[in-house]
């Protein structure tokens, strides 16, 4: 299982012998049937949806900010910067990684286009539960959990798109055809 969401793969009918999907590939002179490889389910896409390392991270980044409202009072200022203003920027901060970690920790068959869209509207709720000091002024903790809930619970009806095997692969697998191709022939 890996961190982002699988997408499933369709099998490529074009390679399937009609009528003979149940004989042994032994049966069939060597000859590889496509089988589909079901992608994560409903509960699987539902927890790798949440951008955990990002949150994570906005986590302690606004754990000290929060410790600079305390001391400094609602005019506290870090280098001369508002801490609003810096927890604003943090947020930003954390919506722009959200789809770059996506990106740095994909694998061959993960659909982490989609993940990163999910993800990246999912910070922002996620960010608002843990009491983020952006949305210090309107924070409600009894909201946040239903917006988290009822976020969590719909982003897992988000499915990738299934993938079809690759070109090469098919090319790979389908057999010779007799005599020269097009190209070949006008060469």
């Amino acid at each position: 299982m890996g961190r982002l969401v699988r997408k499933p793969v369709v099998p490529d009918l074009d390679l399937q012998i009609a009528g003979l999907e149940d004989v042994l590939q032994s049966d069939i002179a060597g000859m590889q049937l496509a089988a589909a490889v079901p992608g994560d389910n409903y509960v699987e896409r539902m927890i790798k949806y949440i951008p955990g390392e990002v949150i994570g991270f906005s986590m302690l980044i606004n754990a000290i900010l929060d410790q600079a409202l305390k001391a400094g009072g609602p005019n506290a200022a870090m280098a001369g910067l508002p801490i609003a203003a810096i927890a604003t920027g943090a947020l930003l901060i954390g919506c722009v990684l959200t789809p770059l970690f996506c990106w740095y920790v994909r694998e061959d068959g993960d659909a982490w286009m989609v993940n990163a869209m999910v993800s990246t509207i999912a910070f922002p709720f996620w960010a608002y539960l843990m009491g983020a000091v952006a949305f210090a002024g309107i924070h409600d903790g009894n909201f946040a959990v239903i917006l988290v809930l009822t976020f969590t619970v719909i982003s897992g009806l988000i499915s990738p798109v299934a993938s079809r095997p690759k070109l090469a692969a098919r090319q790979e697998v389908a057999p010779p055809k007799d005599g020269p191709r097009l190209v070949e022939a006008f060469a």
